[in-house]
């Protein structure tokens, strides 16, 4: 009887399929063409309904949202609507009958239309993680972006999906039900396992066509996730992008552009047609959910005309931009440099109206924003600095503490009170490098502000900050693994980490360095072109591994590994061998290679005295400069002007050291525009030694200070000596010291000067201050060694005064002081 009573409900539940089927009730709700009529059918036949109608009325209605434009859809429609309850009863009581598909896609379906219903999306989880271990691939992935869509990102749950796709990761060919695995499972994937599933993505990636847009952008979210830049994959993916460029949205566009931004990959060509397409879409978008979304991506990459545009139209609805949306468009103010202050102050006031909503990395955000912008409100930077405290109070996570203490540090008039201190003091222990760094960053902020301003730096700011470089010293020395070791390592910089913790931290990258190798050196080698800190040891090994790896780097990279070679001018032991091997691996990829990278790659050579003539043909020719100009004006001013001062610095090194690539100069207007703009000041030693220089030589009309040279360098100071070794006067001319000469700009001709007597010598004199060496050693720089080198051919005897000589105890005394420039100039010293 009880075995009858068990069977009984199923007995039933078959035979009312079996004698009604789904398949018209299925016809009619495929012709339906609304809500209403979807509704309407499931009321009339809801006591018959099966668990595959109640699947195909969801998908119906989901199907009907995504045909909406976003600003049309409204999911309110179908979730309030009584017979979604209908639906939602039914797709509970006919769960255990549905097969995996139709399970995961009700799921799916609900979570997209019904936010709210909780208690349905529990139960159907629920029974998923049940099934999970049976779930092919295809409905693991949905799965997998179910959790996601509810934030379960490092949920249990999450972490068995992980493993499922770790353990059949060889049989999975499937790359569109990968891609979504892989952005899903991200945050709890190992080193190892990452690797893994970026080599199975470039092994599967021919399997899909160039259509598969959401496959490549995948990919690059999954990319961005891991904070990994592998050029490979970023390239495969840019093509799929450019292929399909006219059926991207503006969604699609502008996350693009934010994954490029944040893995600093650059391409130009997307960039270029990212902005037509964008530009186009202007005039389509007259409310502020598309607008912001249009100002934010095209606003940074606009011409001045299309940017006027985005302004004045944001301007117009500011007063109905939401918290999220005001945020974002402070932001991309700040990217886009504005100066519009009747923009910033309306933003502005929206983000001080809902300041409280905004999380600590959202407030930091804010702050940085209004600093850079020149915004000033006593009131807005008031509230701020209370909002900041209160949270502080409350908080424990290191990172948020960290964060919090930061962005009060950077609000005008910072001061450290004890509550922030005791705070600080907590949670130093459990840092990462990182969080210590911006916390020490801050404290040292806070103590050049009291000494500058209210001279009461205590004793307690100090030892806060001894504790942090205790344990920041702590945890480099227990690291032992050169991969975690670089996670935390590649975002440092500033003088707290330069100071307290550089050296310690050459020491644990030597001690690690056999685990440098073709996947990871260009890393590192970056990494200590931002030290200044010259460690033989690692270059050597970093020459070491390019030289028996080339093939297995992307060319992207070279730059980077060559970098602390040219900064430092060091040589490694098989220079020669490893310079010939990176420049014959960039000869083969000088046409994929975008302009700007192969300027500072010929700019970097150049320092070391190696001039490739491939490169630079493939450099200084017309049709390459002007791909140059049209790239230029979508980066920042600074980074515009680096390329260009970089391009200028390495015409001047090829017409001068190598004249037989007849390479025209083509630089004047440029360098006089730059040097009108920038007169510039005698330091105190250049001041001290202009002085001695002029008792020394005979007068102050013997001596020049801030001399300009044909192709432009400029010269600290200049004098003649005639063949008997005096000094020969120059022209009437004075100059206030502390100040500089104004130049007078008519050709280059008028900077080479007059023609010396015969016998005669020009010679340059230049105090060489810190910059111009290596961190930790006495080591010209490359910089300085390049322009030594010029300067000669350019017939000078160079003088060079370190400023460790200059200011050393054995040149104590301006006796000493004036017998060291009488050595350096005439070879003599006091009789």
């Amino acid at each position: 009887m009880l075995r009858l009573r068990a069977v009984f409900p199923f007995s039933r539940r078959v035979f009312q399929f079996r004698t009604c089927s789904c398949k018209p009730l299925i016809s009619q709700m495929i012709t339906c063409t609304d809500e209403e009529q979807v509704f309407d059918l499931i009321g009339k036949n809801k006591a018959i309904l099966s668990e595959k109608q109640v699947e195909c009325a969801l998908n119906i209605l989901w199907r009907f949202q995504k045909q909406k434009t976003s600003f049309f859809k409204n999911t309110e429609c179908i979730r309030d609507h009584p017979q979604f309850l209908t639906l939602h009863s039914l797709a509970t009581s006919e769960m255990e009958f549905m097969n995996d598909d139709t399970l995961v896609n009700v799921l799916y379906i609900t979570q997209q239309c019904a936010t709210e219903a909780h208690d349905l999306v529990a139960v159907l989880v629920t029974e998923a993680w049940r099934r999970l271990e049976r779930f092919d691939i295809n409905v693991l992935s949905k799965f997998s972006s179910c959790l996601a869509s509810q934030h379960l990102y490092f949920s249990p749950l999450m972490g068995k999906i992980a493993a499922i796709v770790h353990k059949n990761l060889e049989t999975i060919e499937d790359l569109r039900s990968l891609s979504v695995l892989m952005v899903s499972i991200s945050s709890l994937i190992s080193q190892r396992f990452r690797e893994q599933l970026v080599n199975k993505t470039e092994h599967l990636f021919d399997t899909i066509d160039s259509s598969q847009v959401n496959v490549a952008r995948r990919i690059v979210i999954f990319l961005r996730n891991i904070r990994y830049s592998y050029y490979p994959l970023l390239e495969r993916c840019n093509e799929v992008f450019l292929s399909n460029m006219n059926d991207l949205d503006l969604d699609s566009i502008s996350k693009i552009l934010s994954l490029y931004h944040s893995l600093q990959f650059h391409s130009f060509e997307f960039i270029k047609m990212a902005k037509k397409r964008l530009t186009e879409m202007i005039p389509l978008f007259d409310h502020p959910d598309g607008f912001v979304k249009l100002f934010v991506a095209l606003g940074p990459i606009a011409g001045p005309e299309e940017k006027k545009q985005l302004k004045s139209t944001l301007l117009l609805m500011s007063e109905e931009l939401t918290s999220q949306q005001a945020l974002a468009v402070m932001g991309a103010m700040e990217e886009m440099e504005s100066r519009n202050s009747h923009l910033i102050k309306k933003i502005a006031s929206i983000l001080c109206k809902h300041l409280d909503n905004y999380k600590p990395v959202e407030l930091l955000k804010i702050t940085q924003a209004l600093i850079f912008l020149h915004f000033q409100s006593k009131e807005l930077f008031v509230k701020l600095r209370e909002l900041l405290r209160s949270y502080l109070k409350i908080s424990f996570i290191p990172s948020e503490i960290s964060i919090l203490v930061y962005t009060l540090s950077i609000l005008p008039s910072p001061h450290l009170d004890e509550v922030e201190m005791s705070r600080i003091e907590a949670v130093v222990p459990h840092c990462d490098l990182n969080d210590l760094n911006g916390l020490a960053t801050s404290v040292l902020r806070w103590i050049h502000y009291d000494r500058k301003y209210l001279d009461n730096t205590t004793g307690k700011q100090l030892r806060l900050l001894q504790k942090l470089d205790h344990y920041g010293l702590q945890r480099l020395r227990k690291f032992n693994n050169l991969n975690l070791l670089w996670e935390e390592l590649k975002s440092l910089k500033g003088d707290w980490f330069a100071e307290s913790l550089l050296e310690e931290t050459v020491a644990t990258l030597q001690r690690l360095m056999d685990e440098i190798n073709y996947k990871n050196v260009a890393e590192i080698a970056t990494f200590i072109s931002r030290t200044n800190y010259l460690s033989t040891l690692l270059l050597d090994r970093i020459a070491s591994v390019v030289v028996q790896q080339i093939e297995k780097i992307h060319p992207f990279v070279i730059l980077g590994i060559i970098l602390p070679f040219s900064i430092m001018n060091y040589d490694p032991p098989q220079n020669d061998e490893f310079f010939r091997i990176c420049i014959q691996y960039l000869n083969s990829y000088l046409n994929v290679l975008n302009p700007l990278m192969l300027v500072f790659l010929g700019y970097s050579l150049a320092i070391l005295g190696y001039f490739p003539e491939d490169l630079l043909k493939a450099i200084f020719n017309i049709k390459f400069l002007a791909k140059m100009d049209s790239q230029l004006e979508f980066l920042c001013s600074s980074l515009n002007m680096r390329v260009q001062l970089r391009l200028m610095e390495l015409n001047r090194a090829v017409c001068l050291e190598c004249p037989e690539y007849q390479i025209p100069w083509f630089h004047d207007r440029f360098c006089q525009q730059q040097y009108n703009k920038d007169i510039g000041s005698l330091s105190g030693a250049q001041q001290q030694i202009y002085k001695m220089l002029a008792e020394v030589l005979g007068g102050p009309n013997c001596v020049k200070a801030s001399v300009l040279t044909p192709y432009y360098h400029r010269i600290d100071f200049e004098c003649i000596l005639d063949k008997r070794k005096n000094a020969l006067p120059y022209g009437s001319h004075s100059i206030t010291l502390g100040s500089l000469p104004e130049k007078h700009w008519e050709s280059n001709t008028q900077i080479t000067g007059s023609r010396l007597p015969p016998g005669a010598e020009r010679i340059s004199l230049e105090f060489l201050d810190s910059r111009a060496f290596c961190r930790n050693m006495p080591h010209l720089k490359g910089k300085s060694a390049m322009q030594k080198r010029q300067l000669e051919i350019l017939g000078y005897r160079v003088i060079q005064i370190p400023h460790f000589e200059w200011n050393s105890m054995a040149l104590a005394t301006k006796e000493a002081r004036m017998d060291y420039l009488r050595e350096c100039i005439f070879g003599e010293g006091k009789s």
